[in-house]
């Protein structure tokens, strides 16, 4: 990809004329941003701590690069082992290759072309791959390296490739074409042979039908100079390549879908299409010597058994010990519809049928030696399956797999959110593993996992990181990703603190998701304290205790009403209200349009104080770890149902927890469980509402419908209200369309924020016009205004439809004025002004305060900052009794968009963290005095336990950053992040002990601006947002790592730090590892006839240009690979990197005389020709005389 890192210069941005580009930028935001309350400071406010804080960061430490990816492969299609390197490798549907070693050895690659991986072949022992694509080109992986790079590829002109096969210690690879031609490639040159095994050869003259595309290819176990050719249409030749003739040809009347010598080379083994084997003997090859239906069912007239489904792989392993396996997938009966996919292992009599949970894409024999003439002696099967991975142990009678250590079931429920933290209290981990070691699984096999090649180390970055995975079916899913690994450590299931929903009832609940009810809408965790809070989206939240002992105890639960009522809502003055558009006028209002919001608009009893979900009653075990301490729900509100959380903060020292949504605020005090505040967003502001905003009776002469409608459930953060997740394996974003009529026949009459130009809630009146909307008109509709995605904090709808319409970005831009006739954002079109943002902290809450005070930050949807003051009992012995009173503050801030996230700074601009409770456990038996005092850390260690006289605030909005000084509330610094896009995460990170901003935006730029003065360090053009996933996932963490859902069940993760791009390659694991070949066994006589050397010569003699020729220059192309030698390069060093680099120079230049031969003979051939020609027309007119001419 692509990168454009603009480095010094920026630097120098706003370093050659600080105050000056302050001042100006600060206004020029201030007016942008809709008219700050406190415009950009003065130059002498911004001067003076310009001057003591040192800045250390400079874009010298910035870089990007990819370090390392986990989960399992999306859509695998391709299966490969080495034996010798026990190394696994697994290509893909989008031209990815995942190899697999040992835990910690595990290497992504990909093809530039993106074309689908067809078959993969290991050169064994070699540290080489070769991958067939579906573009019909051969491609050669130098597997030596760390980050493995293509160091040939040959590209078919002509014929499609269908099937390779390269013999073992061979550098002759035999390809197949969909046209029933066998080509042989020179691994080393990779350059074809002029040896062709053409179609019209191989079969007998006398058969009148084309054999079909090869689908098979190997070499006698018995002889090497003897190719067997499987052809599609039940045709199998073997070809005698010496003598250039087929020595053999069997026939069959069913398709063939593979082929598997016994050892000894005397047999093969054929699968068939109508589930059947047959077996054939090389002394009689007119028919087979035994054909078996394995699932046909035997009929009792002594007739043929019924045929089955398609044979898709058949492998046939031999034992010294005991009978041989045959190994195969598919062949199940067709009247068993239901039956899950399978695999069938048959061991003598004995038939065991393993079935799989998802379909079987490929599956591998692991045996003993790599040599195909001596007993195989199988001890394990890979399953490759769509959406697994697994290993069986075929040297117990049971077959029992193996425990699997790879990080492959990420995505076993779909991935709604993500959260990372690296450079976590290191006991963290330990403790995690312990509680989360005990639902281990039982039953595995008790032998070593067998994919065990390649080597791998520690490194030198060893702090402690944890990845935190939202699922769709409420469960969460801790992991240590310390040193670019991952392991997983606890899972947490939220549903249990709710009843099941029991089927039948569907319609009757007050649920408003039908599908995923309990799917994680985001989460937050304080480390320090282990208090851990998930929202959900079925508008709950749910706060979690870390307990190291199992309790039975009732679930404290408090019920929510956050709407907004008909009585609150209120207009600005007529003369700041700009004219609505008349066509938006004349729609009708929408209300529940989705299929999975369950709202009783007119008939039947309006719901009224239900909340969404049950919570059980009764008491409930609860295991040791997290442990639900309060579950918090959104009640339905006169028919209303609750709107999604779009925010979420938990403080552990406060004892408080606040979230937001589209109609306000709401925080409880998870201590004495209840709730302190339940507000619209309005009203927080009081008599500090900037726009000065008057009460108005609702509306009821005229329909306001404003562009855009009130959008529930899960499913509608899509432009077409009927897309909704799906647990499929597809993805959160991979959805299907359902028609939906959207018919209003008695619809209530909106009313209609004009300040926000949005819908709220419906007055009694009924609609005067209501008439039908066709899907034409919705999504016009929802061009104008998609609705909110529940699973990331302000997120943009812009980016669902992600090729981002220049139109709704214009309107994006224009429409944050004065009288806010709209929102910011497009995201806020549906809706009130939500809460976007919230951050509890230790702030100067108003101008004049002299001291700090525990606060909480607020930002909404429209860019306002609110601080409500938090007024905490003042000694911890009355925390219990003593209530806790919130109130706003009236300062009010404001920025250009949807306020992303806050953080704060001291006086010597370090980062200054929450105050947090230590974590001590809530059961635990030493019940003492000591045990029951919180301990509470309000400063963090870094930082002066005296904060200073001022302190700075960042802030950072889809549009801008700003820093604001405390208590003066000066816009020290500001920074227009994007005009054209908006960003989707932001970050307030630590880097080298130092603090800096990471954004990450729309159009794919990762940003990274200096603090406090916002100077641009980084911005690279990295990530095209080509998909929901990956705007909802990414993350961004301390020590310059982030993280982002790459496919529905891969982990991409990246750093942005210079220091861990220069030390990956020491953190990678190494692929290959010196290992000795195994010896063959001494086969006697035999060896003399059938051994390596002599063959490697006659193959050689054979297939060389000598004696074969050259193949057709149109049919494939030799395009020479420049990763290898790059990647040569960049690990070239010292004195072995001198020899590297002369190695390299003579490997530059063989490669241009290479060419140069290639281009003389070319010219030679045009020559040839030329010369042919003349020939021919001097033989043609020699003997003529002149008036013949």
């Amino acid at each position: 990809m692509k990168k454009f890192n603009f480095r010094k210069v920026l630097d120098g941005l706003t370093a050659s004329s600080p105050s000056g580009s302050s001042g100006g930028g600060s206004g020029g935001g201030s007016g942008a941003g809709g008219g700050s309350v406190h415009p950009g400071g003065t130059a002498g406010a911004a001067g003076t701590p310009r001057d003591e804080i040192q800045e250390t960061l400079t874009s010298d430490y910035f870089q990007i690069c990819k370090t390392v990816r986990h989960g399992f492969p999306y859509l695998p299609t391709a299966l490969a082992f080495d034996p010798v390197q026990k190394i696994l490798a697994i290509g893909t549907r989008t031209g990815a290759i995942r190899i697999l070693g040992r835990p910690g050895v595990d290497c992504y690659c990909q093809h530039e072309s993106g074309a689908a991986v067809l078959q993969l072949q290991f050169l064994i022992n070699e540290g080489a791959l070769v991958s067939a694509s579906a573009d019909d080109a051969l491609h050669l992986w130098n597997l030596r390296q760390k980050r493995p790079a293509i160091l040939h590829s040959l590209k078919f002109n002509r014929e499609r490739i269908t099937y390779c096969h390269l013999p073992f210690q061979s550098k002759w690879l035999y390809v197949g074409t969909e046209r029933g031609n066998t080509h042989i490639v020179n691994i080393e040159s990779f350059i074809l042979s002029g040896y062709v095994i053409m179609w019209n050869k191989a079969i007998e003259l006398s058969t009148k039908t084309h054999p079909g595309p090869v689908v098979h290819l190997s070499d006698s176990p018995r002889d090497e100079g003897k190719l067997l050719i499987g052809y599609e249409n039940g045709t199998v030749v073997l070809w005698d390549l010496r003598s250039k003739r087929a020595d053999l040809r069997a026939y069959y009347d069913e398709a063939i879908h593979s082929v598997a010598w016994h050892h000894e080379g005397k047999q093969f083994m054929c699968s068939h299409s109508d589930g059947s084997l047959t077996l054939w003997n090389l002394k009689s090859p007119n028919r087979p010597f035994q054909t078996t239906i394995p699932h046909g069912k035997i009929q009792r007239d002594g007739k043929k058994p019924e045929s089955c489904k398609p044979i898709l792989k058949v492998e046939y392993k031999t034992c010294k010990s005991s009978e041989p396996f045959v190994i195969f997938s598919g062949g199940l009966s067709y009247d068993k519809a239901c039956r899950r996919p399978s695999l069938t292992i048959m061991h003598g009599k004995a038939i065991t049928v393993l079935e799989m949970d998802h379909p079987i894409v490929d599956f591998l024999t692991l045996c003993e030696t790599p040599y195909p003439n001596e007993f195989q002696e199988p001890y394990a099967v890979v399953v490759l399956l769509e959406k697994d991975l697994i290993v069986v142990d075929l040297t117990q009678s049971n077959f029992p797999i193996f425990e699997n250590p790879y990080p492959i079931d990420i995505h076993e429920s779909p991935v709604t959110c993500t959260e990372y933290f690296a450079d976590c209290p290191p006991d963290l981990i330990p403790v995690l593993y312990s509680v989360g070691a005990k639902h281990k699984k039982q039953g595995y096999s008790n032998k070593e996992w067998p994919i065990s090649g390649g080597a791998w180390n520690l490194g030198a970055q060893t702090y402690p990181e944890i990845i935190i995975t939202g699922h769709a079916d409420g469960s969460v899913k801790f992991w240590d990703a310390s040193a670019i690994t991952l392991q997983m450590l606890y899972k947490l299931k939220t549903s249990k603190v709710f009843e099941k929903q029991k089927t039948g009832e569907g319609k009757a609940t007050a649920e408003i998701v039908e599908e995923d009810p309990f799917a994680v809408q985001m989460m937050h965790w304080c480390p320090e304290s282990r208090i851990f809070c998930v929202a959900g989206v079925s508008a709950y939240v749910i706060v979690y205790r870390f307990s190291k002992h199992e309790v039975n105890t009732e679930i404290s639960s408090l019920e929510v009403r956050l709407q907004y009522e008909v009585e609150d809502i209120i207009t600005p003055e007529p003369e700041i209200i700009p004219p609505f558009p008349d066509a938006s006028s004349q729609l009708p209002s929408l209300k529940s349009l989705s299929g999975s919001t369950n709202t009783v608009a007119c008939e039947g009893t309006m719901k009224d104080s239900i909340p969404c979900l049950s919570v059980k009653t009764r008491p409930v075990r609860m295991p040791p770890g997290y442990q639900a301490d309060l579950v918090i729900q959104l009640v339905w509100v006169d028919g209303e149902p609750p709107q999604q959380i779009t925010s979420l903060a938990v403080n552990s020292a406060y004892g408080l927890v606040a979230f937001g949504n589209c109609n306000g605020l709401a925080v409880v005090d998870f201590m004495q469980k209840t709730v302190l505040l339940s507000m619209g967003t309005l009203d927080l502001y009081g008599s500090s509402d900037p726009y000065q905003r008057q009460p108005r009776s609702p509306r009821k002469s005229k329909q306001f419908a404003a562009d855009n409608f009130c959008m529930r459930g899960l499913s509608n953060f899509y432009p077409d209200l009927t897309k909704r997740i799906r647990t499929s394996y597809q993805s959160l974003t991979e959805l299907s369309d359902s028609p939906v009529s959207l018919e209003l026949e008695r619809c209530k009459s909106p009313t209609s924020d004009h300040v926000n130009g949005h819908c709220t809630s419906p007055t009694s009146q009924s609609c005067s016009s209501g008439k039908r909307l066709s899907s034409a008109d919705v999504s016009k509709a929802n061009r104008r205004g998609p609705g909110r995605p529940p699973f990331r904090k302000a997120q943009s709808a812009a980016c669902m439809e992600i090729s981002l319409p220049v139109t709704t970005e214009e309107n994006r831009e224009n429409s944050f004025s004065r009288s806010r006739s709209s929102s910011v954002s497009s995201i806020d079109r549906d809706s009130k002004e939500a809460i976007t943002a919230l951050y509890f902290m230790e702030s100067f809450a108003r101008k004049n305060d002299s001291a700090v005070s525990s606060c909480l930050w607020v930002g909404t949807g429209l860019g306002m900052v609110l601080i409500l003051s938090l007024n905490l009992p003042a000694s911890d012995d009355l925390r219990h009794s003593e209530p806790v009173m919130v109130s706003p503050s009236g300062t009010v801030l404001t920025l250009k968009g949807p306020v992303l996230t806050f953080a704060c700074l001291d006086c010597m601009g370090t980062l200054t963290h929450p105050p947090y409770e230590v974590w001590r456990d809530p059961h635990s038996a030493d019940d003492g005095e000591k045990t029951r005092k919180r301990k509470l850390v309000m400063h963090s260690p870094s930082s002066s336990q005296d904060m200073g006289d001022h302190q700075f605030a960042v802030i950072c909005s889809e549009k801008q950053a700003k820093v604001f000084s405390l208590p003066s509330q000066t816009c020290l610094y500001v920074h227009n992040i994007t005009e054209t896009s908006f960003l989707l995460r932001a970050d307030v990170v630590t880097l080298c002990n130092s603090v800096c901003l990471a954004c990450f935006c729309a159009n794919g730029h990762i940003m990274t601006l200096s603090l406090p003065s916002l100077r641009p360090l980084l911005d690279i053009n990295y990530l095209p947002v080509t998909d929901m996933r990956i705007a909802r996932t990414f993350c961004f963490t301390n020590e310059g790592q982030a993280l982002y859902l790459s496919s529905p069940t891969e982990i991409q993760r990246l750093t942005y730090s210079q220091e861990m791009c220069d030390n990956l390659q020491d953190m990678l694991g190494d692929l290959f590892t010196p290992v000795e070949t195994p010896e063959a066994q001494n086969r006697g006589f035999l060896k003399g006839l059938f051994g390596g050397s002599g063959q490697a010569f006659d193959r050689e003699e054979l297939f060389g240009e000598a004696t074969a020729g050259k193949a057709s220059r149109s049919l494939a192309q030799h395009i020479p690979g420049s990763g290898g030698i790059e990647g040569v390069r960049g690990a070239a060093g010292g004195v072995i990197g001198d020899l590297t680099r002369a190695r390299i120079a003579l490997d530059e230049r063989g490669q241009k005389l290479g060419e140069l031969d290639e281009r003389t003979a070319s010219m030679m051939a045009s020559a040839e020709a030329f010369s042919k020609h003349a020939h021919e027309v001097m033989l043609k007119y020699k003997d003529k005389k002149w008036y013949q001419f």
